[in-house]
């Protein structure tokens, strides 16, 4: 180690003394610290790829050891995870199947539900599935009995809720 007030042209020196870059030479170009000698004289820089006679040079992020180049391009190895809703894939189901292979409906489980369990007196559930002479029994049994009759369709809500209840083509009621 050398003294640090000491006039050194070089800057500091590390390490024993005549092992750091020797600066006083003219001509001569420094030495890349990282550099790695080739056989053949010819200088290789670390964290670059060597090209080797008979390939084309390796870039950085292209594929190696046979993975594809885009990762996207190979979409038949992993399905693609489509949205909920329409599916233009299946004619005979766009909105998708269930666990048994039947098509779900157009109409929603929720939306049916609540419109018989709010409204349901009226039969405006039932009209929303497509079964009008239910809705219109439903209206008129609520209408003679004064109201007591709205039991009815307080219990078909709750059913179609659970799922019990398919639309006027059978088709179960999508979530």
């Amino acid at each position: 180690m050398t003294d640090p007030y000491q006039n050194n042209p070089g800057g500091p020196q590390y390490g024993p003394p005549g092992t750091g870059p020797d600066l006083n030479k003219s001509g001569e170009q420094p030495q890349q610290p990282y550099a790695q000698s080739d056989p053949y004289g010819q200088q290789q820089q670390y964290g670059q790829p060597q090209q080797q006679y008979g390939q084309p040079p390796q870039q950085y992020g292209q594929p190696q050891y046979g993975q594809p180049g885009d990762p996207y391009a190979n979409q038949g190895a992993y399905p693609v995870p489509q949205p909920q809703g329409y599916n233009p894939n299946d004619p005979e189901a766009p909105y998708g199947r269930d666990i048994y292979g039947a098509p779900f409906s157009d109409k929603q489980k929720l939306v049916a539900g609540l419109l018989q369990i709010f409204v349901g007196s009226l039969g405006v559930g039932r009209f929303y599935l497509g079964y009008t002479t239910i809705g219109v029994l439903q209206l008129v049994v609520s209408i003679v009995t004064c109201g007591i009759g709205a039991i009815w369709p307080l219990i078909d809500g709750i059913m179609i809720l659970m799922g019990k209840v398919p639309d006027v083509q059978g088709r179960p009621l999508r979530d």
